[in-house]
C-alpha cells in the first residue's frame, strides 16, 4: 500500500508566534539612526546605576559631609550673622550651595571609575562596540547626575528638617533636578577629561582633591559674589558651579535669579565637557 502524502506544515494563527518564528530566519531590523544614540546612552546610564544595587555605601558615606556643613557651619554662621545675605537667613542661603557641592563631589571623581574600567579591560571592550564614544561618555555623565540627585534629595530633607524655607512647587523641583543633573554631567566629564590626560588613578585623585575646594570656595555657594574681592568675582563668573548654585537658589528659595543664563551656561558646559571627554577617551585604551 502506498503511504498517504504528508500533511503540509500548519502555520500558527497567533501573530506573536509568527513574529517569533520570523526572528529565527531573519535578523531584526536595526534601530533607525535618530533612535540609536539615545538608546545607547540610556542603556549605558542604566548599567552604571545598576552598580548601586550591589553597593549603596557610597551614598550613605557621602551624605555625612553635607549634613555637617548644614548642622555646624550653617547654624553657626546663622547665629553670628557675619555674612550679608540680603535678609535671607544664612542657613537658607547656604542650603542650595551645599546641594551643588555634594553633587560636584560625587561627579568630580568619576574619572577614577573609568580608569578602573580601563585596568579591568572593560573599557577596551566598550570601545570596540559600535557605540559612539560620545554616547559612552554621555551615559556615564547622566548616571553621575542621577546619583547626584539622590544625594541632593538627602540634603533637601536635612535642610527641611532644620527649618529652611524651601519651595515644594513640582515645576520648580523639576528645574532643580535639571540643574543638578547638568552640573554633575559637566563635572563628571571634567573628571573623565583629566583621566584621559593623566592616565593614572593616583594623579587623578591628587588633581581632583586640588581643584574641588577652589571650585567650591570660588563660587557663590557660601557667600554672595558682591562681598568677594575683584579677582575672585572674575573667577566666580567663569565657574560653572556658580551658575548651578544661582539656579538652585532661585528655584528653591524664590530669590531673584537669571535662570535663562544659568541653564544656558550649564548646557554649554555639559556639551563642551562631553566633547572634550569623548575626544580623550581613546588615550585611556592605548
Amino acid at each position: 500500500m502506498s503511504e498517504a502524502p504528508a500533511a503540509p506544515p500548519t502555520v500558527s494563527a497567533d501573530p506573536a508566534a509568527a513574529d517569533g518564528i520570523a526572528l529565527l530566519v531573519r535578523a531584526p531590523e536595526p534601530r533607525a539612526g535618530w533612535r540609536l544614540l539615545p538608546a545607547r546612552i540610556a542603556a549605558l546610564c542604566a548599567v552604571e546605576l545598576q552598580k548601586l544595587r550591589h553597593d549603596r555605601t557610597e551614598l550613605y558615606t557621602r551624605a555625612v559631609q553635607p549634613a555637617l556643613w548644614l548642622l555646624i557651619f550653617g547654624q553657626t554662621f546663622t547665629r553670628i550673622r557675619a555674612i550679608p545675605t540680603g535678609g535671607t537667613p544664612y542657613l537658607d542661603f547656604m542650603a542650595p550651595g551645599i546641594i551643588a557641592q555634594s553633587a560636584m563631589f560625587i561627579a568630580i571623581f568619576y574619572g577614577i571609575q573609568i580608569i578602573w574600567e580601563r585596568d579591568a579591560g572593560v573599557l577596551n571592550k566598550l570601545l570596540v562596540t559600535p557605540t559612539p564614544r560620545s554616547a559612552l561618555v554621555t551615559g556615564k555623565a547622566f548616571a553621575a547626575g542621577v546619583k547626584s540627585l539622590i544625594q541632593a534629595l538627602v540634603v533637601v530633607v536635612i535642610a527641611a528638617l532644620l527649618g529652611v524655607a524651601l519651595t515644594w512647587n513640582p515645576l520648580r523641583l523639576l528645574g532643580v533636578a535639571a540643574a543638578v543633573v547638568l552640573g554633575s554631567a559637566f563635572f563628571s566629564c571634567l573628571s573623565m577629561t583629566i583621566a584621559g590626560i593623566v592616565l593614572s588613578r593616583d594623579r587623578l585623585m591628587g588633581i581632583g582633591q586640588a581643584i574641588t575646594m577652589p571650585l567650591f570656595f570660588g563660587s557663590n555657594a557660601l557667600y554672595p559674589v558682591a562681598v568677594m574681592p575683584g579677582w575672585l568675582q572674575a573667577v566666580s563668573k567663569a565657574n560653572p558651579l556658580s551658575y548651578q548654585v544661582d539656579a538652585l537658589r532661585g528655584l528653591l528659595l524664590g530669590t531673584s535669579t537669571h535662570l535663562a543664563l544659568d541653564f544656558g551656561v550649564l548646557l554649554l558646559a555639559a556639551a563642551l565637557g562631553i566633547t572634550a571627554a569623548s575626544s580623550l577617551l581613546g588615550r585611556l585604551a592605548r
